[in-house]
């Protein structure tokens, strides 16, 4: 096989876990599973066991002395000298016990004895395992780079009144580049033209597409569908959102679970004992069993070395996690590392930022009421609003539309209140309850009992109406609080900057069991702390602002909402989710479930079936063939268990 003809990275037990459970972005060989020439030896070695087995049935008279030596030991070599070099290699390295040394002291044994069909049979199907695990890793691999393989290796900038190709590195930050239908961003940046429609699925694992309008991002790997855009350039090429989950992704691997970890320990200690215990096999008999026949005792020892070879495991668990991960990036989820599929199984608190986590973060109108013509009323708060940067003076503006604006003189805003300004020789006013006082201007009385965020407006001192503008709630929002209180969590708590008759009122409608609000980013690290206070509490943080790396960083695991989070809370999360759907959450929870799971069936398969065939080994009830079943079969059987990750419906 082509794994065997590079060197391992072994500490001590099966070389796989070391090999699989890194991915530095590159296609390595050994998994060109497409390629004949990988099946080609494990075909061969199988046609020729297959054909010597029939004639040693049939008895056929060609078939004795040195042509069917020679026919088994052809059948044998093709598979097995990649195996005996690595032995070779790995115990020159100082890395003596290891599944290459197992397999062929059990093997070479075997031949000696005159068990030619068992010792082909042994290395066969050990040879197809690690095919097997090829495949398997190359799928997980696969899994994760579909979300990755999407970034263009070429630009078309815009320099000296023409566009021209160059490679996207070589891009600066505010140069303007072109996309065409079909193109797909290779840069972040600033949408120029009027909107356009982008296909996401990249980055967030969705293929319904989405409208981005002037001015908005417009990610790496977004792929333009409709129009020729052009986007103003905001981020190199290799500070990126997609050069970002790149590092993430290519880092996940690196960091382990500690189930991953001990089965790394265990297999270090447990390969060299189960060496020895097979040399005790042969040789403690002699002393005690009254008509001892080496051949037998070296025979059941031979089998002892096949049953006990720990691949299943240290193939299987590492590939369970990397499944998981795969899993995860499929369905637009980013786990920076195997530990945390782990601990999010353990959550049962998961407290929640309110704006652009269960909310959009963009504020819209929700309800106009005039005193006065709407359509003036309208002008009037759109014509002042438009001489504020504040996010509610933009949804203003916005709601009104591509709408002549009126001509704005003497304007003065009054912090904490809002603006005045002169409008067609009329004084006009826009702004809370507080600038209507501080003018003298009478306003109806309900009005102090809106919970909502409200914009009042008066004209020549007095009262002309409001508009309630509002941050629309996430549309799946409800649907997420009520699976995480269905899939064990006990308590959802939503931490906020915004008023706390907003953020009571949002937490009644969504169902969050409690809410607090008008809190500074030191507050909530405070009521984290007070909930982290009680240790049965294993606490999950999500959130998208800067304000939220703190918090971020306090939690259990902090998960931060990729597409629309910031830098820094991207980079301080343990788990990003790319689409900025809040039921996600519950996603991640369930992929984590179900890594867990296939894990400790694997472990608990792996444990009972060695432990049973070892027994009857030692004991002489066991023959090689059940030998490569314990080993080869039990490794096959976890390896299609870990592979069902990958094609579970989350």
């Amino acid at each position: 096989m082509e794994k065997h003809e590079h060197p391992p990275h072994t500490d001590g037990c099966c070389s796989h876990e070391q090999t699989h459970s890194h991915d530095d972005g590159h296609d390595h060989d050994h998994g060109d599973a497409s390629s004949i020439k990988t099946y080609l030896p494990a075909i061969l070695s199988l046609v020729l066991l297959l054909s010597a087995i029939a004639f040693d049935h049939f008895k056929l008279v060609f078939f004795t002395g040195y042509l069917r030596t020679g026919w088994y030991l052809l059948a044998y070599a093709i598979v097995a000298l990649s195996v005996i070099k690595e032995a070779v290699l790995t115990i020159a390295k100082g890395d003596i016990f290891t599944e290459f040394l197992l397999m062929s002291l059990a093997t070479i044994g075997a031949l000696a004895l005159g068990e030619y069909p068992e010792a082909v049979a042994v290395m066969l199907f050990y040879t197809i395992g690690e095919l097997f695990q090829g495949a398997a890793v190359d799928k997980a691999k696969r899994n994760i780079k579909a979300l990755l393989d999407v970034r263009p290796d070429l630009a078309n900038v815009q320099r000296s009144g023409k566009f021209e190709t160059v490679k996207p590195d070589t891009v600066a930050i505010g140069e303007t580049i072109q996309l065409k239908v079909g193109e797909k961003a290779p840069l972040d940046g600033e949408l120029l033209s009027d909107s356009a429609s982008f296909n996401t699925a990249a980055l967030t694992g969705e293929s319904t597409p989405r409208t981005i309008r002037k001015g908005e991002a417009v990610l790496a790997g977004m792929l333009n569908l409709d129009q020729v855009v052009t986007l103003k350039v905001t981020k190199k090429f290799a500070d990126s959102a997609l050069s970002r989950i790149l590092e993430m992704v290519q880092n996940a691997t690196s960091r382990k679970a500690k189930t991953e970890l001990f089965i790394r320990k265990f297999a270090r200690v447990y390969t060299p004992i189960v060496f020895f215990l097979a040399v005790a096999l042969v040789a403690l008999p002699y002393f005690i069993v009254a008509n001892y026949d080496f051949q037998t005792w070296l025979y059941r020892a031979l089998v002892f070395l096949v049953i006990s070879c720990p691949c299943a495991l240290v193939i299987s668990i590492p590939l369970g996690y990397f499944g998981g991960i795969g899993a995860a990036s499929a369905n637009g989820i980013l786990f920076k590392g195997s530990n945390f599929l782990d601990v999010i199984t353990q959550l049962n608190v998961v407290v929640m930022d309110k704006t652009g986590t269960l909310t959009q973060g963009v504020f819209k109108v929700k309800e106009v009421k005039a005193e006065i013509d709407e359509a003036r009323f309208m002008a009037l708060l759109a014509s002042l609003e438009s001489q504020s940067t504040h996010p509610i003076a933009k949804a203003i503006v916005s709601h009104y539309g591509d709408k002549q604006l009126l001509a704005v003189t003497e304007v003065k805003e009054i912090a904490g209140h809002g603006l005045t300004a002169l409008i067609d020789q009329q004084q006009v006013g826009a702004g809370n309850a507080k600038l209507l006082k501080k003018l003298n201007i009478d306003y109806p009385d309900f009005i102090n009992e809106q919970v909502e965020t409200i914009v009042l407006l008066a004209v020549d001192g007095k009262y002309a109406g409001y508009a309630i503008i509002a941050d629309e709630v996430k549309a799946d929002a409800k649907q997420a609080v009520d699976e995480l209180h269905a899939n064990g969590i006990k308590q959802v708590v939503m931490l906020s900057g915004d008023k706390t008759a907003i953020t009571q009122k949002l937490a009644k409608e969504l169902g969050i069991d409690l809410a607090y609000g008008d809190l500074l980013p030191e507050d909530k690290v405070s009521r984290l702390e007070e909930i982290k206070k009680d240790p049965a509490n294993q606490v999950a943080f999500v959130g998208d602002g800067i304000n939220d790396a703190p918090v971020l960083a306090l939690s259990d695991v902090g998960m931060a909402m990729g597409a629309m989070g910031s830098d820094a809370a991207i980079e301080t999360a343990d788990v990003v989710i790319q689409n900025d759907q809040p039921s996600r959450i519950v996603t991640a929870i369930k992929i984590g479930k179900a890594t867990k799971r296939v894990v400790y069936q694997n472990i608990g398969l792996a444990f009972a079936v060695k432990a049973v065939v070892l027994v009857l080994g030692a004991g002489g009830l066991a023959t090689m063939w059940e030998a490569v079943f314990a080993d080869v079969g039990v490794a096959f059987l976890a390896i299609l268990n870990a592979v069902r990750i990958q094609r579970m419906k989350f």
